[in-house]
């Protein structure tokens, strides 16, 4: 391949019109990276606000490069700076170089498969919980629902706890402060920095602050609790985390245990609850993805060990075009580049920004024949690489909850299934709108429960 000094091609917009170009990008996130890709092809380059060029990649080959770069060539935690405010400069989403790679090291413990599987009765139990809740044939917010789950789920995973006043306050706190978040004032927030001003608590940035500062004093009474406790037997992923020791020796401190714990209370549960709230879609636009997954379940019996539920082949690719489809996360990390390298053919100097595509990535004509289409047979004829389909990100950015994240998006599907059938009140299909730095359904998604169907060898749930 040539290898050119120039920039991939892109649009020359003036300095001014940028800022419409943040708007579109906030307000029509899908349309954005879809029009440009039209317009471009693979590959093309954008001007930030100071010229800086932003590089968009999605072909394979790009991606495996960006990928498995080395860390002397690529930044990653930096350019998540924006985020400093809620998860702590000690995140693993913040963090590059040796630092990230101990935090990463530190945190993957927790999410060995032994450990994870261990939480799948969990997982039912609290679907169950919150189906429960529901009336037959009254709409309910679907999405709200699913964010219940995946909250509770989340806050029995990292702390172990049972219901109590201390566990019921970090969920209303953190439910609040992820919906204010996802507010289309603070949801522009993330890209116009004069935005984020605290004008007091009435303000919505103040509120979220100082909710922020509640969910933290809450934090830390846990910590300091889990550490004047006696019980050495715990098997929470705070305990797991507190025991871990890096190379030196050293344990997490309590404000590295603080940043980490928001990380994953924020990334673990608002993030599945948009792949459900959108499998659900899917299972309800499309009767014969619905059919197709109703024989599947049927062939199991779903009161047995959750592990099996989880291997089911039709469950899981669905679970992998809800994914592909519309990825919860249109992009992975920004890379900065630190020294120069070359990528499809193209010099990059120091100071690009990269951006690994999923969303274009995800839509290639040549990997996925009708990318627009809902298709899950696609995910059983044949295996993508990292570098096609990667819903987590990749190489050492790629979400450590990973695995967690699949193995509970079946649970509680199957779980939902083999009691409901939910349909939407409004059969209009819908497109991905901005939830934060998130793409998720419209807010307000109605659906209504009615009693599954069941055919004479379905066992029932109890």
């Amino acid at each position: 391949m040539r290898l050119t000094n120039s920039l991939p091609d892109g649009p020359t917009t003036p300095r001014s019109l940028r800022f419409l170009r943040l708007i579109k990008l906030i307000f029509q996130p899908v349309k954005y990276l879809d029009d440009y890709a039209k317009a471009y092809g693979d590959t093309f380059t954008l001007r930030g606000s100071k010229g800086t060029p932003i590089v968009y990649f999605s072909q394979p080959e790009a991606l495996q490069a960006i990928f498995t770069a080395d860390s002397s060539q690529l930044d990653a935690g930096r350019g998540n700076s924006g985020l400093e405010f809620l998860l702590g400069n000690n995140s693993l989403i913040l963090l590059d170089g040796d630092r990230h790679q101990r935090q990463r090291q530190l945190l993957t413990p927790p999410f060995h498969g032994e450990r994870m599987r261990a939480y799948g009765q969990i997982i039912c139990d609290i679907t169950e919980q919150v189906m429960a809740e529901w009336t037959i044939g009254k709409p309910f917010d679907v999405r709200e629902s699913m964010q219940e789950i995946t909250l509770r789920v989340i806050l029995r995973a990292v702390f172990g706890l049972d219901e109590g006043p201390r566990l019921e306050q970090l969920r209303q706190l953190l439910s609040s402060t992820l919906d204010l978040m996802g507010s289309p004032f603070n949801s522009s927030a993330f890209f116009f920095e004069f935005l984020k001003r605290d004008l007091g608590a009435w303000s919505p940035w103040g509120r979220m602050l100082r909710q922020l500062q509640q969910i933290d004093e809450l934090i830390y009474a846990l910590i300091a609790e889990r550490r004047a406790e006696s019980n050495l037997n715990r098997q929470d992923i705070l305990s797991l985390m507190m025991s871990a020791r890096d190379e030196a020796g050293e344990p997490m401190t309590d404000l590295e245990l603080r940043d980490e714990l928001m990380t994953l209370l924020v990334a673990g549960h608002e993030t599945t609850a948009s792949v459900l709230t959108w499998a659900l879609y899917w299972i309800d636009q499309l009767p014969q993805v619905r059919d197709k997954l109703l024989k599947e379940l049927d062939s199991v019996d779903t009161n047995t060990d959750p592990s099996a539920i989880a291997k089911l082949p039709y469950l899981t690719a669905v679970c992998s075009e809800t994914l592909r489809i519309y990825p919860i996360v249109a992009n992975t990390f920004i890379r900065i580049v630190k020294s120069p390298m070359e990528i499809m053919g193209y010099k990059l100097e120091p100071g690009t920004l990269i951006i690994p595509s999923i969303y274009l990535a995800h839509h290639r004509e040549e990997v996925y024949p009708q990318p627009k289409q809902f298709k899950p047979e696609r995910f059983l004829e044949r295996q993508f690489s990292p570098y096609e389909f990667l819903p987590f990100g990749g190489g050492n950015r790629r979400c450590i909850g990973m695995a967690f994240a699949q193995y509970e998006m079946k649970l509680v599907l199957a779980t939902i299934l083999s009691r409901y059938s939910v349909s939407l009140v409004n059969k209009r299909p819908v497109r991905p709108v901005r939830r934060g730095l998130t793409l998720a359904t419209p807010a307000g998604m109605k659906m209504v429960a009615s009693p599954q169907k069941k055919s004479a060898n379905t066992p029932v749930p109890v």
